[in-house]
């Protein structure tokens, strides 16, 4: 019997939703001298590394620039972003600057799963009495902050939301088609994409590269098996070769059947534009989407619609960005400003307005987003919340890349028996 991945107790304990007992850690919970460094204007260069170099991420991690220099007067904000590969090269040169003792201030990750590596490594600290004096469980849903938490301690700061299960969809070619305007479950959906293909659409659902083939993987792993179904997966009693597993990875085929033809390099925009442009009459995509439609000057509701996966209603498939507090940080003090305003309604508000995602705090107004958002924050208080595997919620960085490796060979294969034994091998390996 394999043992229980770190995550596996929050998973457990997310199954259960908000009203569990594993309460937000407190202060007293947080070891280390670095971790009881108090916020509140430390003073110094505050060097915080993201990925966040171009279009509404820049934009958004500016906003924030801004409102830390207003707000922290004595620091001094050093932009330590590195461009390029989606994240892989930011994340690369992390890890050697992690491992040569060498850390930035504060570093952006996506919460969950993903911090593992860093955490097993002894190279982040546990960040619970920020988030205590943030608010804890009365700002962020318990049901997140139990994703978060790693063997009772928290070790990032959440500052904002994604939501990965969306469906985007042009109405008019689905109304010339005569497909519903939100099918009920997969099947249903198949049956509309069957219309679609008889009306002359060639591509009735586009895809871009492994990381949005396997992005849709998980959403239709949810609609098979549920929200606890699906959280059950990544514990020691979840089982890869189950039937239901088998019927997902039976929908996915069929689903592929229906889109184009991606390359593995593919990224998600050129997905998003087959929408836009009438040529696909579906994409799955996180809600990042909405920014590509703003861009090309589509209207909310008249060019553009958008629902959940068929059979998730009511989930909120999440991914986070979040930051955290390294271990021998040079300034300790100032990593906590920086979370802190992350971390905070006035920076959640300014950073989630510019990038098109949502707050994670619950306590944010809703009266000054777009029309798409205001609907995701309404949803997000409401659903269960289920972890993303391609954004790194649910599983660490090495079962993510196995998974992936999977993904993209069934992609060329369309072998479904191949695909769920290498998906059981992948979790053999990871869940440790």
């Amino acid at each position: 019997m394999r043992a229980q991945p770190l995550v596996a107790v929050a998973f457990a304990a997310a199954l259960t939703l908000a009203g569990c007992s594993s309460a937000a850690p407190t202060a007293s919970q947080s070891p280390s001298s670095a971790a009881s460094a108090p916020a509140g204007g430390a003073g110094g260069d505050v060097g915080v590394f993201t990925w966040w170099a171009d279009g509404s991420e820049k934009v958004g991690l500016e906003a924030l620039e801004k409102l830390f220099k207003e707000k922290y007067p004595n620091d001094t904000f050093v932009n330590l972003a590195v461009a390029g590969g989606a994240g892989s090269n930011a994340k690369a040169k992390l890890a050697a600057d992690l491992q040569n003792g060498n850390p930035p201030d504060s570093f952006q990750g996506h919460a969950g799963a993903e911090l593992q590596d860093y955490i097993r490594a002894d190279q982040i600290e546990p960040v619970n009495d920020v988030i205590t004096t943030l608010g804890g469980a009365s700002v962020f849903p318990q049901n997140l902050l139990d994703l978060l938490t790693v063997q009772g301690n928290i070790y990032s700061v959440p500052s904002n939301i994604h939501r990965a299960n969306v469906v985007w969809a042009n109405p008019e070619v689905l109304k010339k088609a005569g497909a519903s305007a939100e099918p009920a479950d997969i099947d249903a959906w198949l049956a509309d994409m069957q219309k679609l293909k008889d009306a002359g659409v060639a591509t009735p659902l586009s895809v871009g590269g492994t990381w949005t083939q396997l992005q849709l993987f998980e959403t239709v792993l949810i609609a098979d098996l549920g929200v606890d179904g699906y959280t059950q997966l990544f514990t020691a009693q979840g089982d890869w070769g189950s039937d239901g597993v088998k019927k997902a990875v039976a929908h996915y085929a069929k689903l592929l059947s229906y889109a184009n033809t991606a390359s593995d390099g593919d990224d998600w925009p050129g997905a998003t534009d087959a929408v836009i442009n009438g040529k696909a009459a579906y994409n799955v995509m996180g809600d990042w989407a909405v920014a590509q439609f703003t861009l090309k000057n589509k209207k909310d509701g008249v060019d553009y619609t958008y629902f959940p996966v068929p059979g998730t209603k009511g989930v909120f498939d999440f991914l986070a960005d979040s930051f955290t507090l390294p271990k021998n940080a040079k300034n300790p003090g100032g990593s906590k400003d920086w979370l802190s305003l992350i971390g905070s309604p006035e920076g959640q508000k300014a950073f989630n307005l510019a990038k098109g995602s949502i707050p994670a705090r619950t306590d944010v107004p809703s009266d000054d987003f777009p029309a798409y958002q205001k609907t995701a924050m309404a949803s997000f208080k409401s659903d269960k919340i289920a972890p993303s595997i391609a954004h790194g919620a649910a599983v660490s960085q090495a079962w993510n890349s196995d998974m992936s490796t999977a993904i993209s060979k069934f992609y060329r294969s369309k072998d479904q028996a191949t695909l769920v034994t290498d998906l059981v091998a992948a979790a053999k390996k990871n869940a440790v």
